[in-house]
């Protein structure tokens, strides 16, 4: 009953959040720069850690963040939860997103992340969407920006290896930047497809980034579902000694 309540609590606030910055964001838009709105953005994902914190009981613990290479970089990350597209912003500052097309239609949140320059793919136009992320991507990339792939696609449940594909691969290749994978639980808090979140504190972890010059895609894919599905163990073996 109590979660059931913070959940609820945490919904109000997380829409809240989502009216206020979205809107702001979008009302500033015509007269601010890029770097405004994603400071924003920031501030916004910086809110909603804290009400995470304050009302759901849930923090995150990071670690490795000693691997993490000088910008820019592309990171490759594990998709579980709602819950790492608002809070990775807090840890990796400034980060753009490739997300589906159907989230920049909904009004107010799709409008703020549009506001914020995040790259949209159409995955139904197949060759032509990898290209839109391509040049968009290294644009991004060579600007000295970061950018946030989810290789397995869509969320996966705890527990669950999904298909790992080479697009945000072939992006840090054409790019010549490091590849970053990143793991985490987010899923066991707060699983995908509702709001309703347990307490506890969400692990993060940062793997050594992959050099792309001088390897090939089906490698460098390999060896960052490698490392990881192996933080990924990590994780769990760590719960199991808490």
């Amino acid at each position: 009953m109590i979660i059931m309540i913070r959940s609820a609590l945490f919904f109000i606030s997380f829409i809240i959040g989502i009216i206020f910055f979205g809107l702001l964001i979008v009302l500033v838009w015509p007269v601010t720069s890029l770097h405004i709105r994603q400071h924003l953005s920031v501030v916004w994902s910086r809110f909603n850690a804290h009400i995470l914190r304050l009302v759901s009981g849930l923090d995150l613990e990071v670690h490795g963040m000693e691997n993490l290479p000088p910008r820019p970089y592309l990171i490759v990350a594990k998709h579980q939860s709602a819950w790492e597209t608002v809070i990775f912003p807090v840890i990796f500052y400034k980060c753009t997103w490739v997300l589906k097309q159907s989230l920049g239609m909904i009004p107010v949140f799709g409008w703020a992340l549009k506001g914020t320059g995040q790259i949209f793919v159409d995955r139904s136009r197949g060759i032509d969407a990898v290209r839109k992320m391509n040049s968009r991507g290294r644009e991004i990339l060579q600007s000295g920006g970061v950018v946030v792939v989810f290789p397995e696609g869509t969320r996966v449940d705890p527990g669950v290896v999904g298909d790992y594909k080479s697009g945000g691969i072939s992006l840090a290749m054409s790019a010549k930047v490091p590849i970053v994978p990143v793991a985490h639980n987010a899923g066991e808090f707060w699983p995908r497809k509702t709001f309703r979140t347990k307490p506890g504190a969400v692990q993060v972890r940062i793997g050594k980034p992959l050099v792309t010059e001088g390897s090939n895609r089906r490698k460098l894919l390999a060896e960052a579902k490698v490392s990881i599905e192996a933080m990924m163990d990590e994780i769990e073996h760590s719960k199991s000694l808490s």
